[in-house]
């Protein structure tokens, strides 16, 4: 009669535990990276969205002042382009001051100073969209006896941080006063 060791196919499959860990390890490290690279992907999509979003609070608060001052606003004294950074500084007229306060992003009439300084997440207006925000402001003037005017804000701004996103977009908003 013939003895069988029952130990012999343990010898043949010695090692293999290891490389199944090891494969193990590598599906998993690749899946991590893939997580990794969606959390990337998600937080640029984030902030070009924020930007987007400041970009309609600018334009709508602009709207709204706009509404307040519909005389000069019809005549066309709010028409032009700001552009954060290189702010208008006169200040004569309503149109004049909205304009400036919307461009820098506070109320100059309480400037910020060292004992009171304005944190940049609390700016408003074209400030809020970036250092190098610009706003345009079209209104068509009203026809006699119109009562009502086609007002649009173009905002560009810097949106390179978004994924596949060019370094400056362009949001186009209308309203009709």
């Amino acid at each position: 009669m013939r003895h069988v060791n029952k130990f012999q196919n343990a010898d043949r499959q010695s090692g293999v535990g290891l490389i199944e860990v090891l494969i193990a390890v590598l599906v998993l490290s690749i899946g991590f990276l893939g997580i990794a690279a969606l959390q990337t992907k998600s937080l640029s999509g984030n902030n070009s969205a924020m930007m987007r979003t400041q970009a309609s609070i600018a334009a709508y608060s602009m709207f709204d002042a706009m509404r307040a001052d519909r005389a000069n606003a019809l005549t066309g004294n709010y028409d032009g382009t700001v552009t954060v950074g290189a702010c208008p500084t006169a200040v004569g007229t309503l149109a004049e001051a909205q304009l400036r306060t919307w461009c820098l992003g506070y109320d100059p009439n309480f400037p910020p100073s060292a004992a009171n300084p304005i944190p940049s997440t609390l700016l408003g207006g074209l400030a809020a969209v970036g250092p190098a925000a610009k706003g345009t402001i079209k209104c068509l003037g009203a026809a006699a006896g119109a009562v009502a005017s086609n007002c649009s804000i173009t905002i560009t701004f810097d949106d390179s941080r978004a994924d596949g996103g060019s370094a400056t977009q362009s949001l186009v908003f209308w309203t009709q006063l």
